[in-house]
């Protein structure tokens, strides 16, 4: 697949401080996928470098089957000339022990 443009919204610092910004990004690309130089090309007016993106990768996206697969975050490291690059995946644990 390719970066869902309505798939990523600002969940966290509205722009009121110089912290890094928080957003939220569902998908069903693999965090490799993810990760590679230009994928959040379609966003570079937003990102800026040190913004935070917090990734859901589901499997069925949009599906009454939606189902998650895993959770991590990457961190724009550059965004220059249109071409955003992030960090590889800092992946988080996703448990269901009930």
């Amino acid at each position: 697949m390719a970066f869902i443009d309505g798939n990523l919204a600002l969940i966290g610092n509205h722009g009121v401080s110089k912290a890094p910004r928080r957003w939220g990004y569902k998908t069903e690309d693999v965090h490799a996928v993810v990760d590679t130089a230009a994928y959040f090309n379609n966003a570079s007016d937003r990102l800026k470098v040190g913004d935070i993106i917090d990734v859901v990768v589901v499997t069925n996206l949009d599906a009454s089957n939606e189902a998650v697969a895993t959770y991590g975050k990457h961190i724009v490291l550059s965004n220059a000339a249109g071409v955003v690059d992030v960090s590889d995946v800092t992946v988080g644990v996703v448990t269901d022990t009930d």
